[in-house]
């Protein structure tokens, strides 16, 4: 009777452990939605006067289909078109390795520039030791100084490749290059 209890329980454990793995690995759901949203993947950042922790980062504004892990949202205020920065697929990216710091604007706060709507102004968090993490430029040339000058939107290559892998296993209005180019620092 014994034996066939802890049969019964090395099972279970093993069933909860298989199971559990399969949950980590999956990675978090995205939302894609077809909005106004911005793009700061290739957004230079700059500080924000006593807001210590955070950036203005200038990014694009486009109209289309997008992803985050926030739904999509766009109001007219009366300092502009509010919405929410969000991820489009890239096509390259500079590998980078060291501690700089980097601003994690994925689901950010913006608001579109009155003067010109194409650009838009979002407030993203700085972090640093993330990780490896990602530069995109809008060239797709890179060399030593993509990992080591200025302040710029990024993300670390876990997240980068969580979106790639969430985009490449559901069937979305969001395509993937065939080939994302990586050079590394």
């Amino acid at each position: 009777m014994m034996g066939v209890t802890m049969k019964f329980a090395m099972v279970a454990v093993l069933a909860m452990l298989v199971l559990g793995g399969a949950a980590i690995a999956a990675g978090p759901d995205f939302i894609i939605c077809k909005s106004t949203y911005a793009l700061c993947t290739t957004a230079p950042c700059s500080p924000i006067a006593g807001s210590p922790g955070f950036v203005s980062c200038k990014c694009g504004v486009l109209t289309g289909y997008s992803v985050g892990s926030k739904e999509c949202e766009e109001k007219n205020t009366p300092d502009g078109l509010q919405l929410r920065s969000r991820y489009y697929p890239i096509k390259s990216y500079a590998r980078c390795s060291n501690s700089r710091p980097w601003a994690w604007c994925l689901d950010s706060p913006c608001i579109a520039d009155k003067t010109d709507p194409s650009q838009a102004a979002c407030k993203c968090s700085v972090v640093s030791d993330k990780g490896a993490y990602v530069i995109v430029n809008d060239s797709g040339a890179y060399d030593k100084s993509s990992c080591t000058t200025g302040m710029y939107s990024s993300a670390s290559v876990v997240d980068s490749n969580q979106i790639i892998e969430y985009l490449k296993t559901h069937k979305t209005k969001v395509h993937l290059p065939a080939h994302i180019k990586v050079y590394k620092e």
